[in-house]
């Protein structure tokens, strides 16, 4: 089933980056990367327009905005924007502070999970747990 779920992972942090992408690969998942909320968002609609979306997004919090600007809360705007188009994506967001307010908010947002950044271990077995979730609940596959 991995193969057929594309993801969107979106970081500032290239070494974060490239290890989850690592991580996420070795699991067997399709996974299309970005370094900024503008480009995640590129990819996101590009996705669509192609008819192949992603399946789940992970998404940074505190990361460069649109416009190239950092700001802490690119990662819960990029979250609105991809539900506001995609209200059914499930979503994990990331931090490097294990910050409980945060997690509440993203979740209030509709976020389907918090990780922080360090604790990458579970990564694979949330996305995994996300995913059979989704898909036990009928929703159709969109990928692949």
């Amino acid at each position: 089933m991995t193969e057929e779920i594309r993801i969107l992972l979106v970081d500032d942090e290239k070494l974060v980056l490239r290890s989850m992408e690592k991580t996420l690969l070795r699991a067997g998942f399709d996974v299309e990367t970005a370094l900024d909320a503008g480009a995640g968002l590129d990819l996101f609609a590009r996705a669509r327009e192609t008819g192949l979306p992603f399946a789940l997004a992970i998404l940074d919090l505190q990361m460069p905005d649109a416009s190239g600007a950092e700001n802490p809360d690119a990662g819960m705007e990029l979250l609105s924007e991809l539900l506001a188009v995609q209200p059914d994506l499930p979503v994990v967001v990331l931090s490097a502070f294990d910050d409980v307010s945060r997690a509440k908010e993203a979740v209030v947002r509709g976020a389907r999970a918090y990780l922080v950044k360090g604790r990458e271990a579970g990564l694979v077995e949330m996305v995994n747990e996300i995913v059979e979730k989704e898909y036990s609940n009928g929703r159709q596959r969109q990928a692949g």
